[in-house]
């Protein structure tokens, strides 16, 4: 298969492109700077252009560019880019498909478990309504766009968590505390985050592209965690304490909203579609996950 990925030098991309490869398919890699060899292509979301022609014999896109949910507080000007950067990339590869006369047909275009806001009782499912906050409205329109694909496309939006890995993502700002002894969990801890393996991320964005599902889809391990259980994993599989509970109020003082939407958000999600599409997770339980992360500390 034939297949055009934007975001490719990101964690999950990465990842994504080597498994993709390994597995004999081609990913043409879509970057800002000039490209540098046949595995490249330039584009400018910013500016809305891509020649189209790269698109022409692919049989998927997937589309997972977008600046970094946590990296830095939510200033004004940082919430701005975190939509502009998702919404320019997507509109950019929409448009480029409708100009084709035979478009790609399949468009994976990652959203986020932030679609459901930031405080959420009961189990999440793919019908569950959007939530309020900015991540819930940036989701919205996230999904929205992508879906302005043209006619006959199969349009899969995976609304991923929290990402375990020790190459970065959640746990990027977090193993080096608890490595260290430091690290605890935040605010009471009994909040849900819907978490997944790297491994099976990766997998799970493979294995979208071989089904006929469509839409919205839970990505996400099937064992609920809330975060006092996944800290005390974390701290266990170490093999360091986790004593040291960051409260609320702290959290707020110095990541402002940011707090409330990500680190203390509270998404108890069910991934029922990807389940149903027949996915097999190779860490289905936190366990698992556990013993992924310390089997190879260089991942």
């Amino acid at each position: 298969m034939r297949i055009v990925m934007s975001g490719a030098s990101g964690m999950i991309g990465t990842a994504l492109s080597e498994h993709l490869a390994g597995h004999g398919h081609e990913v043409i890699r879509l970057v800002r700077r000039p490209a540098t060899d046949p595995g490249e292509w330039t584009w400018n979301p910013a500016a809305g252009q891509l020649d189209a022609a790269v698109l022409d014999t692919a049989e998927a896109v997937i589309n997972l560019s977008g600046a970094g949910i946590g990296d830095r507080p939510w200033t004004k000007k940082r919430i701005q880019d975190l939509r502009d950067s998702r919404l320019e990339a997507t509109r950019t590869l929409t448009d480029a498909m409708g100009r084709l006369g035979t478009p790609p047909a399949t468009f994976i275009s990652q959203s986020a478990s932030g679609y459901y806001g930031a405080s959420r009782e009961g189990l999440l499912r793919e019908d569950s309504g959007p939530g309020h906050g900015v991540l819930g409205s940036l989701c919205v329109e996230w999904e929205g766009t992508a879906r302005t694909a043209p006619p006959g496309v199969r349009v899969v939006t995976p609304r991923t968590g929290v990402v375990l890995s020790t190459s970065g993502g959640a746990l990027g700002p977090l193993l080096p505390l608890l490595k260290l002894g430091l690290g605890g969990p935040f605010g009471n801890g009994r909040q849900y985050w819907p978490w997944i393996t790297l491994a099976d991320e990766v997998a799970a964005l493979a294995h979208l592209l071989t089904t006929d599902v469509d839409g919205a889809v839970n990505v996400c391990a099937p064992e609920s965690a809330d975060v006092n259980t996944i800290v005390a994993a974390l701290a266990k599989a170490f093999h360091r304490p986790a004593l040291l509970r960051v409260p609320r109020p702290a959290l707020r003082l110095v990541l402002g909203r940011l707090a409330d939407e990500l680190v203390l958000a509270n998404q108890r999600m069910e991934p029922a579609r990807l389940s149903d599409a027949g996915f097999t997770w190779e860490h289905p339980s936190l366990s698992d996950a556990m013993a992924w992360l310390t089997k190879d500390k260089a991942r």
